[in-house]
């Protein structure tokens, strides 16, 4: 991880504290936001009732397409900002969903144990600090056969797509930051942190490294196509 990115990282909760309270309104600007979680949710292909661990939740968002894309499943989401949680708990989700403050990269010292049947982290993986050794702690909270699904940015492999990414977030994400919610700072981290990320088949290999089998990527639709994707795998049954 570079140096650079390291300093950043360590703020990041904080940065999400501050703009907790604008958030929903900003990623509601964000044509095929809500319906891309759905997707991802949708394509863990889980049973209703299924256990499912949702990291990074944020505002809920997408506990929220958990909630509505796999009929009374049981939901633990987790999140390391606070002021993303207070946001989250507001939207009343149900006696299904549990949320719970922690760290993604130590989810069982805030009290996380599985298993799981399926794990949804949304925006998650780019932002910890050693994604090996995480992916290595989700793979032993998943059952045997669970899936897990990584909706995440991606544009290291496309120029075109690097090329959309820069021009959306230096035009549009960070301008709008900084008028609704007074900040900027997360999402000039954002876009930094997007554009040092792995690439789809370096991503893909990592997965396949911690013992993730059926690796695959999907892909999203309109704008973001070859930006965001669903990198799904399952843990050997």
């Amino acid at each position: 991880m570079p140096a650079r990115l390291a300093r950043h990282r360590v703020d990041v909760p904080d940065a999400f504290d501050h703009v907790a309270h604008r958030y929903d309104l900003l990623t509601g600007m964000n044509p095929g936001y809500r319906r891309h979680l759905a997707l991802s949710a949708r394509r863990l292909a889980l049973d209703p009732g299924s256990r499912v661990l949702d990291l990074c939740c944020g505002t809920g968002l997408s506990t929220q397409a958990i909630a509505s894309e796999i009929p009374d499943a049981e939901i633990v989401a987790l999140d390391a900002s606070a002021g993303m949680l207070a946001v989250a708990r507001r939207k009343r989700l149900g006696s299904g969903v549990q949320f719970v403050l922690g760290d993604a990269m130590a989810p069982e010292e805030a009290g996380i144990r599985g298993p799981f049947d399926g794990i949804l982290m949304a925006y998650g993986i780019r932002n910890v600090p050693e994604p090996d050794a995480c992916l290595t702690r989700l793979y032993r909270l998943l059952s045997p056969g669970g899936s897990i699904c990584f909706h995440e940015y991606s544009v290291a492999d496309s120029r075109w797509s690097r090329f959309v990414w820069n021009a959306v977030s230096l035009g549009v994400v960070i301008p709008s930051g900084l008028l609704f919610s007074g900040s900027s700072r997360i999402y000039r981290y954002l876009r930094r942190s997007v554009n040092e990320f792995d690439g789809v088949r370096a991503f893909e290999r990592r997965l396949s490294r911690a013992g993730f089998e059926a690796v695959q990527t999907e892909p999203m639709d309109g704008w973001q196509r070859g930006i965001v994707h669903s990198f799904l795998a399952r843990r050997p049954g």
